[in-house]
């Protein structure tokens, strides 16, 4: 059985699938590569946003869970997601773009020696841009090639995930007893852990704080975070290990675009363990990724009924030319 490979995805909740494609296409530039539904609530879209190839590593989807309620964020929450920038002089670039766009951000700060730029969008959801100047261990991906922000500046791929709990102890334990990460910093109350060949791609950075009330999940919140497994077999034996340690799972989940396993490792923190492949471009050509409804083969008959269900959302693009906006 080998290590992670690192972050393959995160998974969140959104107020509003249309106000979600708008700000990640036209504010952030990251590319709509699937369109579909959630696999086990066909009236929920699942919208996924990547490089410009749907690389594992750099996707972070959105489910539209019909009348759900605001999140609150506090303790025992997967409470923000990163995204990788080329650089530091990138994030430059942010602020001016977030400031223009009035984009709620807090400024570059420097966190465990990389420099960082928080931000949230329309529903409270937390990120951060980070910088991976000097940064080594996993590789990122391509910038969108066709969006709107320039290539030197464009995000690349997903960084560290924040994790707020309240037992550290218990998490810290864990994190590298049964999925061997390593503890590789501390600045605070923050713990740096990261896992395979490290690096931005492979890092969670666990907040212990006891302070604030348990965490809602909700729209404005993160559902789960998948780490990447090569493939079906190493799936199969990192079940294994985490029944070993009294982890009850999902077992094998297909999920069309990647295979799947899933487990609660604390209270209201879902872990997601996916293969790299198959990927999103097996049932669409490059030049038009997420621009249909896309149905895995088994929701294939039911596509009448799910259209039905959601109302339509225009993401064409490809017949639109984006300009690079400095």
């Amino acid at each position: 059985m080998n290590d992670l490979k690192g972050v393959h995805h995160i998974t969140a909740i959104t107020s509003s699938a249309e106000k979600n494609y708008e700000f990640f296409t036209y504010v952030l530039g990251m590319r709509l590569v699937k369109k579909t539904v959630n696999q086990d609530d066909i009236q929920t879209y699942h919208l996924f946003f990547a490089d410009d190839e749907g690389n594992p590593g750099t996707d972070i989807t959105f489910f539209d869970f019909p009348g759900i309620p605001k999140g609150i964020h506090g303790t025992d929450e997967i409470a923000k997601s990163s995204f990788r920038v080329p650089s530091d002089s990138a994030l430059e670039y942010w602020v001016k773009r977030f400031d223009r766009l009035k984009v709620e951000h807090k400024g570059i700060t420097v966190q465990f020696g990389k420099k960082v730029l928080p931000f949230v969008d329309f529903d409270d959801q937390q990120y951060q841009l980070i910088s991976d100047e000097n940064n080594t261990g996993v590789k990122s991906g391509i910038p969108w090639k066709k969006g709107p922000i320039p290539l030197e500046y464009a995000i690349t791929g997903l960084g560290p995930v924040f994790i707020r709990v309240a037992n550290f102890d218990y998490f810290k334990e864990m994190l590298e007893k049964v999925l061997l990460f390593k503890e590789i910093g501390k600045e605070g109350s923050l713990h740096q852990f990261e896992v395979g060949e490290g690096g931005n791609g492979a890092q969670v950075i666990v907040e212990h704080n006891t302070v604030l009330p348990l965490s809602q999940q909700g729209f404005g919140t993160v559902h789960h975070v998948a780490f990447r497994i090569e493939d079906r077999k190493e799936l199969d034996s990192w079940d294994q290990r985490l029944r070993s340690f009294g982890f009850q799972t999902s077992g094998y989940v297909d999920r069309f675009f990647f295979k799947s396993l899933y487990a609660r490792v604390a209270p209201q923190i879902l872990f997601e363990f996916a293969t790299d492949g198959p990927g999103f471009m097996g049932d669409e050509p490059y030049e038009t990724l997420g621009e249909k409804l896309s149905l895995p083969p088994f929701l294939e008959s039911k596509r009448e009924q799910i259209e039905k269900m959601v109302r339509p959302i225009d993401t064409v693009r490809s017949t639109k030319h984006m300009e690079k906006e400095n």
